[in-house]
Formats: C-alpha cells, structure tokens, sequence
C-alpha cells in the first residue's frame, strides 16, 4: 500500500489548475471551465457504472481512478474544496444513513 492520499492528488490538481501550464491535462481541462469538467465526470461516472455492471475489476477499478480525478477537478473549478466535502462527509457519518438522508431538504424536481 502507498502513502498516496487523495489530499495530495486534490492539491496536486489545485496547482496544475492554477499554472495555465498548455502541457497539463488537469490545466487544460481546467481552463475548459465548469461546465466541460462536469460532463467529464458524468463519462467518467458512467463508465465506472458500465465496468461495474459487466464485472470487469481491472476496468472499474480505472474508472474510480477516474471518475475521483475528474471530481477532484471539478470542486477546484467550482471553488469548492476538497475539505469542505471530508467535513460533510464527517457530518454525515455522526447519524446512521437513513438518518441522515431523512435530513435533507426535498430535492428539486421530488426527487
């Protein structure tokens, strides 16, 4: 196991968004704004479904990969950060998820 924490990766992202580098994917697509980044989530979120669908291990695995780059990318583009979200995520764990869920305000749409 690696010493690897998506804290670095979120920093790591925070970086390269802000180097304007033309060599760096994460800049690039950055520079693309938030729109193009959420749609870059959503394929990457739906390939992971697709993978995890079909059984393919090796593929899902690549597509989480994926789809937590690519959301990581987004909270810095929409000026979210990365802490705010472990916060909440913390939040969310002091109650049992039923709990939790019940909660929430009603979703547009009755969702």
């Amino acid at each position: 196991m690696t010493g690897f924490t998506l804290e670095e990766l979120a920093e790591t992202i925070r970086q390269r968004a802000a180097s304007g580098d033309a060599g760096s994917y994460t800049a690039r697509l950055a520079g693309k704004g938030v729109a193009k980044c959420a749609q870059k989530l959503g394929e990457e979120a739906v390939e992971a479904a697709i993978a995890a669908v079909e059984r393919d291990r090796a593929g899902l695995t690549g597509e989480a990969a994926d789809v937590l780059y690519h959301l990581l990318v987004l909270l810095e583009v929409s000026g979210v950060p990365f802490e705010d979200v472990k916060a909440e995520l913390g939040r969310r764990t002091s109650q049992s998820g039923l709990e939790e869920k019940a909660s929430r305000p009603a979703a547009k749409g009755g969702r």
